[in-house]
């Protein structure tokens, strides 16, 4: 039977995952902080995205691709050292979808529980603050796909015993950190279940509420593993060299989720933001804007609009 170490429950994350195997390799980070974002990766003009929006087609402004984009935190999106202005690797995604459309780009930043209404109600023209496609969603938006949806295996930088997570037995006998209340709880839960009917070794589950904890459970060797969103731990690692990371998840385990460009349900912007970012996937620009944030793991190979999306729970 398994044991728990529960020191603190956490805010619930609705995250998901279906497994997959990526390379353990990291690299330093040099963290642009500037509000003028030099090194950021720009686009021309993508003919082909431009010609599929609606001849009718007005944006909330004129010229300008006005963008859901939360400053939350890196790598995902922050404010830059001159606090207004909106930095990270989602607020890339959009200026590339800007440039394709020919369009300026205006970040706004906004609550999570308030991007679904306005965009419902015309306030902005898109959503790029990491929303997981859903079926549920779909009835209401449509979406273009730009990233996958991952949970990351992560333990200490010179730990050589553990190589590789890839299915439940990998987890037997170890010390696995997760986040209490969120859908990788359930997935680590549901492969200790698996581990026990076939007579594993139990798995000691700890829980925290404050990263800085966490990871200092993972150097000090108190912890094996941590399982977390893998995008804000991927950044950490390649940042400070202390953890590395020996396996995903991808969303919704067993299925899989992707991560997409939000807009209003028949709006006609899917299609072309579609287009425009499957331009950027084969000139490079994308891998570019991934690599620049530690992301390169989560990568996608094509966009896609409306795909399926996880269930209806």
């Amino acid at each position: 039977m398994s044991r728990f170490s529960r020191c603190a429950v956490p805010v619930a994350q609705a995250l998901a995952a279906a497994l997959i195997l990526v390379p353990t390799t990291l690299f330093a980070l040099d963290v642009d902080l500037s509000p003028e974002q030099a090194a950021r990766p720009r686009a021309d003009k993508v003919p082909e995205a431009i010609a599929a929006l609606p001849k009718d087609f007005k944006f909330v402004k004129d010229g300008t691709f006005t963008v859901v984009s939360r400053a939350g935190s890196l790598p995902l999106g922050t404010y830059a050292n001159d606090t207004k202005t909106i930095i990270g690797n989602e607020p890339d995604i959009a200026q590339l979808v800007a440039d394709s459309l020919g369009l300026k780009l205006e970040l706004v930043n906004v609550a999570w529980a308030d991007w679904p209404l306005g965009l419902v109600s015309g306030k902005y023209d898109a959503v790029i603050s990491n929303v997981t496609v859903t079926e549920a969603r779909k009835e209401k938006f449509d979406f273009s796909t730009y990233r996958q949806d991952v949970l990351g295996f992560y333990v200490k930088a010179d730990n050589d015993k553990i190589k590789a997570i890839a299915e439940p037995k990998d987890v037997a006998g170890l010390k696995v950190i997760v986040s209490s209340g969120t859908n990788q709880e359930l997935i680590l839960l549901d492969w200790i279940k698996k581990n026990k009917a076939a007579g594993l070794p139990a798995t000691d589950v700890q829980y925290y509420d404050d990263p800085s904890v966490r990871r200092l459970a993972i150097e000090s060797g108190r912890a094996d593993v941590d399982l977390e969103p893998n995008a804000f731990e991927a950044f950490y690692a390649a940042q400070h060299k202390t953890t590395k990371l020996v396996g995903i998840l991808n969303g919704g385990w067993p299925l899989s989720a992707e991560i997409a460009v939000t807009t209003k349900k028949d709006a006609g912007l899917a299609n072309a933001i579609t287009i425009a970012l499957n331009a950027q996937i084969k000139n490079g620009n994308y891998a570019k804007v991934l690599a620049r944030w530690g992301l390169t793991a989560e990568a996608i190979s094509e966009s896609r609009t409306n795909p399926p999306g996880l269930p209806k729970t």
